[in-house]
């Protein structure tokens, strides 16, 4: 045999040795980690914003994510719950995962109970909180406003209502989740004196006011707090209820985006706008447009859209191998503002333009 036919030879069988023909580096080779900064394989990253239900308040931040999405070039699947429960955020969860989505920021809506499932994500994709936090869990870090502080501004108003006292109806989503539980204190601490922080409550978790029957201070009264599991028809159907009930009643703070609608719904149906005191939270239109009527004291907001766009810039981060972008408190803190009538026309105008109205 020629020495040319036998390299010939030779390199053949190198050929069809197993494994031979994958490269280090190429798709399929051990040598591959099977991702890269677009996403592997060439495509782009895919992040999803999870909140806890439908809500204008929602559409805003949804507004901010697919801003954000457009300017890093990445994919974003903004995905709200039909219905407020965990169970059906879970599925939510789940299908993303199932599709492939490589990082999750979310609202959770039992923080406590979900501290399992969370870490459980966690330990797969990269998952930050937004919102609502879940503190105990693995999460990377929470995007969003001190509740606690929002819930004591929120107390401010009830005060320059009521500066001589009276008697307040809280109405509310639910009590499980993180925020609520901190807006409420704060909205409580304020009308009875208290001055406390967010981390009073955390080095004392005995601390709570109880969430059934009434507080009463030396002024001012809370008379109850209802809750409504996040419905709309419910929060309407409870506040008529209250006003039946607690009829000598001085004021009604409405803490989740589609409470103070329901409110004032509830007080022009019973003929009592202007009567008992209106306080609200988040940015609807009625509670808006009620505030320039003079027939809402004001309202807290926080800013969805920024709690969308921070989202995905800092999804994208961390997809990016950029870990400096979580910060060492593992917080970026979005702060409230007190919307009342003096700013409430610069407000809705800059809430338009956002929202591309």
């Amino acid at each position: 045999m020629s020495r040319f036919a036998s390299l010939w030879l030779l390199c053949l069988g190198l050929l069809l040795l197993p494994g031979c023909a994958d490269q280090p580096g190429k798709a399929g080779s051990e040598g591959s980690s099977g991702s890269s900064p677009d996403g592997g394989d060439g495509k782009r990253h895919s992040v999803a914003f999870v909140t806890n239900q439908i809500a204008d308040f929602w559409k805003i931040a949804e507004a901010g994510a697919n801003d954000a999405a457009q300017e890093f070039d990445i994919d974003v699947d903004v995905v709200m719950p039909p219905e407020a429960t965990a169970v059906v955020q879970k599925q939510k969860v789940e299908d993303l995962l199932t599709s492939g989505v490589q990082a999750i920021a979310i609202s959770p809506l039992d923080a406590d109970n979900q501290v399992e499932w969370l870490n459980e994500i966690a330990e797969k994709i990269p998952l930050i909180t937004h919102d609502s936090d879940a503190p105990q869990s693995e999460r990377l870090m929470y995007i969003g406003m001190d509740n606690y502080a929002g819930g004591r501004a929120c107390g401010d108003l009830v005060v320059e209502a009521l500066p001589d006292g009276g008697k307040v109806l809280l109405t509310i989503g639910r009590l499980e989740q993180d925020n609520s539980k901190y807006r409420r204190q704060g909205v409580i601490d304020v009308l009875l004196g208290r001055d406390r922080t967010a981390a009073y409550y955390q080095e004392q978790p005995d601390a709570w006011d109880p969430t059934d029957g009434e507080i009463a201070g030396d002024k001012y009264t809370i008379v109850a707090t209802v809750t409504d599991q996040g419905k709309p028809e419910v929060a309407l159907s409870k506040a008529e209820d209250a006003l039946n009930t607690y009829t000598d009643l001085n004021a009604m703070v409405g803490l989740f985006e589609y409470n103070p609608p329901a409110l004032y719904q509830a007080l022009k149906k019973a003929g009592k706008l202007g009567q008992i005191q209106l306080v609200g939270f988040d940015e609807n239109d009625v509670t808006l447009q009620a505030i320039k009527d003079g027939e809402c004291i004001g309202t807290v907001v926080q800013n969805p859209y920024m709690y969308g766009y921070e989202s995905v810039r800092v999804l994208n981060e961390i997809l990016n191998g950029n870990e400096d972008v979580i910060p060492a408190s593992k917080y970026i803190d979005i702060p409230p503002r007190s919307i009342t009538k003096e700013n409430v026309d610069e407000y809705w105008e800059d809430l338009r333009a956002k929202k591309g109205q």
